[in-house]
């Protein structure tokens, strides 16, 4: 840097000259920027704390008011920020002058560093002017419309009262007025009642409007035609809740009418099913009481037979008890099963069912006529004991076979069948499980077998999706999968470990949960 000495009379060279002023003016730019990098360690590392200060804009207000204050401080950090996000092009900028008319693309990078680099293109070495033509070319600024003067004196008076409420100002309490626009936008200018002027900042004071007469009843208006236009809109708001409110329950009543609509409806199926189940059920009691009756009755004919002398009989009947014996076997054989209609028309299902009925006839003729060969026959088709007593409660149960087909086949149609509503109905014939058993399709023993296993305890085995069981554990909200099981342990191929070298791991059952 050239030093002038003023004692010499000889003016200095030119070129001496002008380039002494370049570097003392890049000198004072690179000052600028040094000072840029000790305000951001001053106001990132919060140092100004130490001397007291709140904040980073109360430090730049009292200690660097000289130097502009906050307003130059926000020039230089937007000329830092403009300068970091062009990146290299930053080096065209030489001082915040330059940055200045950039700084209004900082949000948009492309287009910042698009400017910058049209100015460095039209001008190797781009002036402020430069890089303003520049970025209006990227981003035109549309002009502010213009505002007609007002053609009438506004509602808010020139002079507004204000009230120095800082408690660290001079004046603290003191009231003057703001008779001047404001410097800059953080201050005003403040007249005192003893004619002092002095500048001060807007947070040390409060400005207290008092308006005319006039003013002040058209504001009460205002107020008042607020506060009724609210009020309205209050009502019509509570109106409009109270509709939606009463319409919402019109519909919840509408909803539940038809739920117990519904409900009425099948309860009115089951009683009906009840019924018919009931009358079912009468009409086997009547069936067995009559085949009681006959049992009995072929009883006392056996005894009567017994207590006659053998010579009286000859080793025959005679033809008043063979008539009687026939006419109770006719009778027992027409509310059974006939064994030429059985022939002639065999039934339609199987041939189990077949011999069933087969043996339930030859039961009931081997009671009629106390022939042993009958009854050991039937005995054998039905699979009971060789006796009257045992094959007639044979029969009895095979009776409810169809019955306990229907019903138990009624509960597997159902979509939402459960276990328990198939252990309902097939308790009631839980004496004849083997036969109805031997009746259904493999399907429908597939799906009682699927039914039992639904209410057993799950375990883990292969395919189960696990997770950890220690819900401290990393693997607790993991998703694996059992690929092996080894009894005790298990092995498992965790779903996020499927792009790293090791995929699987070796656990205890009781380590794992399944999901």
């Amino acid at each position: 840097m050239l030093t002038l000495d003023r004692s010499k009379t000889s003016t200095p060279d030119y070129s001496l000259l002008n380039d002494s002023i370049k570097e003392t003016f890049t000198s004072l730019d690179r000052f600028e920027w040094q000072a840029v990098g000790e305000l951001l360690q001053m106001r990132d590392s919060e140092l100004y704390l130490e001397a007291g200060y709140t904040s980073f804009k109360e430090y730049c207000q009292a200690e660097l008011l000289a130097w502009g204050g906050l307003r130059r401080i926000n020039q230089l950090l937007g000329a830092k920020k403009v300068i970091d996000t062009v990146g290299e092009l930053g080096s065209h900028i030489k001082n915040e002058r330059q940055a200045r008319p950039l700084l209004r693309l900082v949000k948009e990078p492309e287009k910042l560093r698009e400017a910058v680099a049209i100015a460095v293109q039209e001008n190797p070495s781009p002036s402020a002017s430069d890089f303003a033509t520049a970025a209006q070319k990227v981003v035109p600024r549309q002009p502010r419309p213009r505002t007609k003067a007002p053609s009438q004196e506004p509602l808010v008076p020139k002079n507004n009262i204000v009230k120095i409420t800082s408690p660290s100002h001079p004046r603290c309490g003191d009231e003057g007025t703001i008779e001047a626009p404001p410097p800059n936008p953080t201050q005003q200018i403040v007249t005192f009642a003893d004619g002092e002027k002095l500048l001060v900042n807007n947070d040390d004071l409060t400005i207290e409007r008092k308006y005319p007469p006039e003013y002040a009843e058209a504001i009460t208006q205002l107020e008042q035609q607020y506060q009724q236009k609210l009020e309205r809109l209050e009502q019509e708001l509570r109106i409009g809740l109270l509709s939606e409110a009463k319409a919402q329950a019109t519909e919840q009543v509408q909803e539940e009418l038809t739920s117990w609509q519904k409900l009425y409806q099948q309860q009115k199926e089951q009683n009906i099913q009840i019924q018919q189940r009931l009358d079912e059920m009468e009409a086997l009691r009547k069936l067995g009481d009559e085949n009681e009756q006959l049992r009995q009755r072929n009883q006392e004919l056996e005894n009567a037979v017994q207590q006659r002398p053998a010579q009286e009989w000859g080793n025959t009947l005679t033809k008043q008890a063979a008539k009687a014996l026939n006419k109770e076997v006719v009778r027992s054989l027409e509310n059974t099963i006939d064994l030429r209609s059985l022939a002639e028309e065999p039934p339609l299902e199987n041939a189990q069912e077949c011999l069933r009925l087969m043996g339930i006839a030859l039961g009931n003729l081997a009671t009629a006529m106390n022939n042993t060969q009958a009854l050991q026959a039937a005995a054998l088709i039905l699979g009971s004991e060789p006796t009257p007593q045992a094959i007639a409660y044979r029969a009895e149960q095979l009776q409810l076979l169809p019955q306990a087909v229907s019903d138990i086949r009624a509960v597997l149609a159902k979509p939402a069948c459960t276990w328990q509503d198939y252990l309902t109905v097939a308790t009631e014939y839980e004496v004849i499980k083997a036969d109805y058993t031997a009746e259904l399709t493999p399907q429908e023993i597939e799906l009682i077998t699927a039914l039992e296993k639904s209410t057993l305890p799950k375990t883990i085995e292969v395919g189960s999706i696990v997770a950890h069981a220690d819900e401290y554990s990393a693997l607790y909200v993991a998703r694996g999968e059992v690929i092996e099981d080894l009894g005790d342990e298990v092995w498992v191929a965790w779903e996020h470990w499927k792009d790293r070298p090791k995929k699987t791991d070796r656990y205890f059952k009781d380590e794992l949960r399944l999901l």
